[in-house]
């Protein structure tokens, strides 16, 4: 019985091992990919192997570096400022709608879920923000969209603080005195690391990745992120790739732009920061999503 079981054990984690190869076939492609010369690709298509090898995806790149420079500078300080601001925010809100006592919170509950359902649309989003708010052109229009904007960040924290935080604890913890902000700070935020690793990442990626607010209220280049420099950038290659009218001498030029190893390079110095940086929060984050899905 032993011995079957141990065979058993070793074919799972062989299979469990093939899946992780697996999934990082993609990304070694991708890197690949872009330091492939670009003409060899337009021949021979994307290949694990290939026999001509070049950096002008990376080179073209560098040319721009002043620019995507600073908008790696912009990204990086919404998705550290977002992400803590976001968490601040949202454990906030979500410690009382845990408290059974709140007044109302079926209310508030249900206000909150709506929104999972519903939302204003584009243009009163626009309206709102630029007219009421007035955020266009500035860096609060890429961060405060997203502080408040997903109730399903809420919910899963909630569900966290219920079925986490004992009880007892918290009463005993009024009982001597403490006041709720102190509870809160003082012995819920402490044993709520698995959680807060798990929504801050979440909300780090969103930040991260986000190209919409970019779009919807950045006009001035020294305020885009890296996500709408890069998408700049790939656009105006397909504008100048595809725009006959613009002559000869621009078909030449545009011509010895390596597009389609730029697309890979872009995917490449856009994704390695967050491979960097996930496996620090792995193990919160694995904790954070399954505590709470099966009762003790």
């Amino acid at each position: 019985m032993k011995n079957e079981n141990r065979v058993w054990q070793w074919m799972s984690h062989a299979l469990l091992l093939l899946f992780s190869v697996a999934c990082l076939f993609p990304f070694v492609l991708l890197i690949i990919s872009s330091l492939t010369d670009e003409q060899y690709i337009v021949r021979n298509g994307y290949s694990f192997f290939p026999k001509e090898l070049s950096f002008a995806a990376y080179e073209y790149i560098w040319q721009q570096s002043s620019l995507i420079f600073n908008a790696y500078a912009i990204t990086i300080f919404i998705t550290v400022f977002g992400t803590i601001t976001s968490l601040l925010i949202t454990s906030l809100l979500a410690y009382p709608l845990s408290r059974r006592d709140l007044p109302g919170g079926k209310i508030f509950a249900f206000m909150l879920f709506f929104t999972l359902l519903f939302n204003g649309g584009m243009v009163p989003t626009y309206l709102i923000y630029t007219q009421v708010f007035d955020l266009k052109n500035t860096l609060a229009a890429l961060i405060i969209p997203g502080l408040l904007m997903n109730g399903f960040m809420v919910l899963l924290m909630r569900t966290f603080f219920m079925t986490t935080i004992p009880v007892p604890v918290l009463e005993s913890a009024s009982i001597d005195g403490a006041s709720e902000f102190t509870t809160y700070r003082k012995i819920v935020m402490p044993l709520s690391l698995p959680i807060l690793a798990t929504v801050g990442l979440m909300q780090g990626l969103m930040y991260w990745n986000d190209w919409y607010n970019g779009l919807m209220f950045i006009t001035e280049p020294k305020l885009f992120s890296l996500q709408n420099v890069l998408n700049r950038l790939m656009s105006d290659l397909q504008f100048l790739a595809s725009n006959s009218a613009l002559g000869a001498r621009a078909s030449g030029a545009v011509a010895q732009i390596p597009s389609e190893t730029f697309r890979m390079a872009i995917a490449v110095i856009s994704i390695i920061p967050i491979l960097v940086a996930y496996p620090f929060f792995q193990k919160y984050f694995i904790k954070g999503m399954t505590i709470g899905s099966v009762k003790g």
